[in-house]
């Protein structure tokens, strides 16, 4: 593994991004054929981490007396707004609470702060889920309409698909589309996150149901397995309207606390089942001990976090997918970028929660797309082992993870995706 020293300014190169629609008049015109059953194959696109638009109201909160009790305030990546709340003041309030109870089933045991109502802003319209204008924009160039056969799944990123109805309201998302399409089967796009609650959505529904409303599956980047920076994140907590550190000991304890108590946080994290020891994800410069996926439990132990130690046992690993049973068996055309230095993991000075990294920090590193590593982008591959149904996986050397759902490339063939008729697997 290799081993980078320098500041830490963000986990991904962000740059290009919005470039990449001067290059949509690339689009091969085959792409922008309609399938052969007529009309146009209707999407659904599952945003990334805190890509989805979240609007917070807070009604006489008194956790953090030290922020406004009332007010508002919106979360989504690269959000610039300015805000009467403080970067810790938004992290406190959104740090949800866990009640350790074991009567309760794990999903039900979080909650946000008294006097804070999290909701999702515009839910599946396109306008919930800003970053991905280039790719609205080279569907539109295709005939596609916004809201009407483009519509955005989004969810709230701290929580698993398990929790808050997320299962029966995109179900409900999706056959609306379909209804609304001339009863044409959907196409389900997912960036990053977005694919693991894809994956939970068609785990956990019949294949009748996915015969009749899906047509395929692209994941972009998709996070299955998880990736590794996720556990030395418990202990910096991560800016998510920007993805940098913190830069002040009051912003790193609480977006550690945020990320903490966050259950997709521990679900986003790289399951040693696929991981075991390939990549070391935190060392502690106080005792020189390093940690692997596969030492999650003795690395809670050890930074007096036994209490979080049941979420990750259950949250870790959650969404299935490595095993036949847990298949998708539906079409997939999964695209990935290579070649990019991608952070796995960092040299913490200990293990106290709250800590800014620095100049002295060693960032642990291997190849991947600059945000995720390529043990991550590859674990999509099991998939090949799928029968009748089609499997590809794309890679887009020099495409950071970040750039690929505007690509040219990656939207070509997505629109080429879009036109292809299903696999016949019902006989």
């Amino acid at each position: 593994m290799r081993r980078h020293q320098g500041r830490l300014r963000t986990l991904g190169a962000l740059t290009g991004v919005l470039a990449a629609v001067a290059l949509l008049l690339a689009l091969p015109s085959s792409a922008s054929k309609g399938p052969p059953h007529g009309g146009r194959t209707p999407l659904v696109m599952f945003p990334a981490y805190f890509f989805t638009t979240l609007s917070i109201t807070v009604h006489h909160q008194t956790v953090a007396p030290e922020c406004p009790a009332s007010g508002s305030f919106r979360v989504f990546f690269q959000n610039d707004e300015p805000s009467a709340f403080s970067d810790v003041c938004r992290q406190k309030l959104l740090t949800l609470r866990y009640d350790a109870g074991p009567r309760k089933p794990m999903s039900r045991r979080f909650s946000d702060q008294r006097g804070v109502d999290v909701r999702i802003e515009n839910y599946g319209k396109t306008e919930s889920a800003p970053f991905y204008e280039p790719m609205y924009e080279a569907l539109e160039s295709a005939g596609y309409v916004r809201d009407r056969d483009i519509r955005v799944a989004g969810y709230d990123s701290r929580l698993t698909p398990d929790m808050r109805s997320f299962l029966s309201r995109t179900k409900r998302l999706i056959e609306d589309t379909y209804r609304d399409n001339g009863n044409r089967p959907v196409h389900l796009v997912g960036h990053s996150n977005g694919p693991l609650y894809i994956q939970y959505l068609l785990t956990h529904t019949s294949q009748r149901w996915k015969d009749t409303y899906i047509h395929g599956f692209t994941p972009l980047a998709g996070n299955f397995p998880g990736q590794g920076i996720l556990y030395p994140l418990f202990f910096t907590g991560l800016d998510v309207t920007d993805f940098s550190l913190p830069t002040t000991e009051a912003a790193a304890r609480s977006g550690a606390e945020m990320m903490l108590r966050s259950p997709s946080s521990y679900m986003s994290a790289s399951d040693p089942r696929i991981f075991d020891h390939l990549e070391t994800v935190v060392t502690d410069a106080s005792t020189g001990k390093s940690y692997t996926p596969a030492d999650y439990r003795k690395l809670f132990d050890d930074a007096r976090l036994s209490w979080a130690k049941p979420i990750a046992d259950y949250y870790i690993g959650f969404v299935d997918f490595a095993d036949p049973s847990a298949f998708p068996n539906v079409d997939v055309y999964a695209e990935k970028g290579s070649g990019l230095e991608t952070i796995v993991g960092i040299g913490l000075d200990n293990l106290a929660v709250g800590q800014v990294v620095d100049d002295s920090n060693t960032l642990l590193t291997r190849d991947g797309d600059a945000n995720q590593e390529d043990l991550t982008n590859d674990a999509v591959r099991v998939w090949s082992a799928m029968r009748c149904f089609h499997f590809s996986l794309t890679d887009s050397p020099g495409v950071d993870h970040f750039s690929l759902p505007s690509n040219s490339g990656v939207l070509g063939r997505l629109l080429a995706d879009l036109a292809r008729p299903r696999s016949n697997c019902q006989a």
